[in-house]
């Protein structure tokens, strides 16, 4: 299966670097280019790529807002590529519907394992690093908002298996505090976020938050 992708960034050189970076595998193909956010939009709305790789500081339309309405529009994943490292930008870029978050002088080897990471449908971010930037966020004293919908139709056991992701714990660390399989691991975490209408774990990880079931330091 070929992984489509869209490379959105102001700097050209960066732009076509990446761009050329993926191209070379033999499972993606860069579909499109754009300069600002506004043109990273209308490119995943022509193409629906799998992918959307975008810099947050864009002109037009920054990376943070063109990323929601990317992810509000379909299911194209998207990484966001910066070169400033802020646990804000982090935070802003998962609840606006990132998957994942790189700096922008990534290795080739990790650019390229983002892009498959988050087509195969998991978070690039490893939940216990997500659940230290809700923290940090929390403990400013912003509002949650309301809890996912969705969340009185878990099962007890997928109630618990939320409460896990919350606390940051690999599918190894859920296996063995649920005394089963990674594979029924799997399975549990894969109905947990369809019936929240989650995207991946670092998602979960957020809803753990918003619905009190996590609380900052736990």
């Amino acid at each position: 299966m070929t992984i489509t992708v869209v490379v959105a960034d102001d700097q050209e050189l960066v732009r076509s670097g990446f761009a050329m970076i993926l191209s070379a595998q033999p499972d993606i193909e860069v579909v499109a280019e754009a300069a600002d956010g506004a043109e990273a939009v209308r490119a995943v709305a022509q193409h629906a790529p799998a992918v959307a790789l975008l810099d947050i500081q864009m002109p037009v339309m920054d990376g943070i807002e063109a990323a929601r309405r990317i992810c509000a529009a379909g299911p194209t994943k998207v990484v966001m590529l910066t070169t400033f490292g802020s646990d804000e930008h982090v935070f802003a870029a998962l609840r606006a519907g990132a998957s994942g978050f790189l700096l922008k002088d990534v290795r080739r080897d990790d650019l390229v394992h983002a892009v498959r990471v988050v087509t195969a449908g998991q978070a690039l971010l490893a939940p216990a690093v997500t659940r230290r930037l809700i923290d940090d966020v929390v403990r400013l004293g912003r509002p949650a908002p309301a809890p996912p919908a969705g969340l009185a139709r878990l099962t007890e056991r997928e109630h618990e298996v939320l409460v896990l992701l919350g606390r940051g714990l690999s599918n190894p660390e859920l296996a063995a505090a649920l005394f089963v399989s990674e594979h029924t691991v799997k399975t549990h975490v894969s109905s947990v976020l369809g019936k929240l209408g989650l995207r991946d774990r670092a998602q979960a990880v957020i809803a753990a938050y918003e619905s009190g079931l996590i609380r900052p330091g736990e």
